[in-house]
């Protein structure tokens, strides 16, 4: 099963301005996260990794390291939106598969890209795929930072949620789902918390940025739940391993440089 990776990458930030091009151990960050992708790939089937970025300065950063990038507009409101209009630029086809990969996540295990690419590739009845594991803390389960999904007894999501959810009734405020004294129904209902890693299906890419927006999307500012509003399928890969620290500020920079000794 071949794939592309595409990596979004956008200049401005808020948070850490110039993001995709801080230093990490001397390369840019955008291009750590390519390039850890496409070398934890290298020995499966053909692989094409790809950054699609708003700035010459991040094409540029990316080709004086050997990544492949390509420009895309500057105004696009979303990440998929940005995505969509690349798979125009590379000529994919419709039934290709896309894995979106975030440019700020350098860490990403690259057998979880793997894992969600086959997994949209096995059904055939869902257009996207990402990433689940369990919740093991009350602080992750209540914060509204950390979004939650729900799944169905095929592994397809029911809901996406910053609130927490599922909730157990008659089982009190606290970590209801731990505990060996709980059911096993109980505990086979342990909250999820969602990983931002996404497959599509190339044909599904180019129909999203014509979709209405959802109401629930604007309410809980989830994008996927447009797709599920209008009648998309979400596939959701579960692993056991929490994924490597993101980086949104510059606390979070330093403790990714630190991890790579920088």
């Amino acid at each position: 099963m071949s794939f592309t990776v595409l990596i979004p990458a956008r200049l401005a930030s808020t948070r850490l301005p110039d993001k995709p091009l801080a230093d990490i151990a001397g390369k840019p960050m955008v291009v750590r996260v390519a390039q850890r992708v496409a070398q934890g790939l290298g020995t499966g089937p053909p692989v094409r990794v790809v950054v699609a970025c708003d700035s010459h300065s991040i094409v540029e950063a990316c080709t004086a390291h050997g990544v492949e990038a390509i420009l895309t507009r500057s105004d696009h409101a979303s990440g998929s939106d940005r995505l969509a209009e690349a798979c125009e630029l590379l000529g994919l086809a419709d039934d290709g598969i896309v894995v979106n990969v975030q440019g700020d996540e350098p860490l990403i295990e690259p057998s979880l890209v793997q894992a969600v690419a086959g997994l949209l590739a096995s059904n055939t009845g869902a257009s996207i795929s990402t990433a689940a594991h369990p919740i093991d803390n009350l602080d992750d389960y209540l914060n509204p930072n950390v979004v939650k999904v729900v799944l169905d007894a095929r592994g397809q999501a029911l809901y996406f949620s910053r609130a927490p959810i599922p909730v157990a009734r008659d089982s009190g405020t606290g970590a209801w789902w731990q505990g060996t004294s709980r059911p096993e129904q109980l505990r086979r209902a342990a909250p999820l918390r969602h990983i931002g890693i996404y497959g599509y299906r190339v044909g599904f890419l180019r129909q999203f940025p014509h979709l209405t927006q959802a109401p629930l999307e604007v309410a809980e500012a989830l994008e996927q739940l447009r797709a599920m509003w209008h009648g998309y399928r979400i596939v959701v890969h579960v692993t056991h391993q929490s994924p490597g620290p993101g980086i949104d500020t510059p606390q979070d920079l330093e403790r990714v440089r630190r991890l790579f000794g920088h």
